[in-house]
């Protein structure tokens, strides 16, 4: 086991070494109340990193957690664990903007933890396109904020014979992210 987490040590370090791989990702923390219910806290920490191929492409994952609430279960927070690969273009470059979309698949698994007896977990799956903005505030560090989704959703329960699907463009407010991220 420790010559596997040397080697990987060693390859992160060779590509780091060629200024190719950032590190960086979100976190979020809200709280909600609806009428005259409990205050639900929700969070995220989503850690991120990626390889940049050449100027215009770059490939990379998101791979985190929180707690939250899947959009078809009204009043329930659950824990949850989510991937999400993605290879990114980017097509406006400047000095101090970048302008990408990121194309890639997601999947989330919600768990059923904590909540009561028989509640299923959920999965979701999607695919699709998120565009963002890199601010470059210097060499290594960027703010990063991606809005929107455009693509596919599934979302099914554990044991249900139906699941839901979604096609389509989602650019409101309330699907923004804000990050940052360390260019070596």
């Amino acid at each position: 086991m420790k010559k596997v987490l040397m080697t990987l040590a060693v390859a992160f370090v060779a590509v780091a070494a060629n200024a190719q791989v950032y590190v960086g990702g979100n976190v979020g923390i809200a709280s909600s109340k609806i009428g005259n219910g409990d205050n639900v806290t929700t969070y995220k920490v989503l850690p991120e990193v990626g390889y940049n191929i050449n100027k215009d492409w770059a490939v990379g994952t998101t791979l985190g957690w929180g707690k939250g609430t899947p959009v078809n279960i009204e009043g329930e927070s659950r824990n949850y664990f989510t991937v999400q690969p993605y290879a990114r273009y980017t097509f406006v470059h400047s000095k101090y903007v970048n302008v990408f979309v990121d194309g890639g698949f997601g999947y989330t698994h919600y768990n059923h933890a904590h909540l009561p007896l028989g509640t299923p977990s959920v999965n979701e799956w999607s695919v699709g396109l998120k565009p963002g903005v890199a601010v470059n505030l210097n060499q290594k560090l960027s703010f990063v904020a991606h809005v929107g989704f455009a693509g596919w959703k599934s979302v099914k329960a554990e044991g249900a014979n139906d699941d839901s699907h979604v096609w389509g463009v989602d650019l409101d407010g309330n699907n923004v992210t804000f990050g940052v991220y360390y260019n070596f």
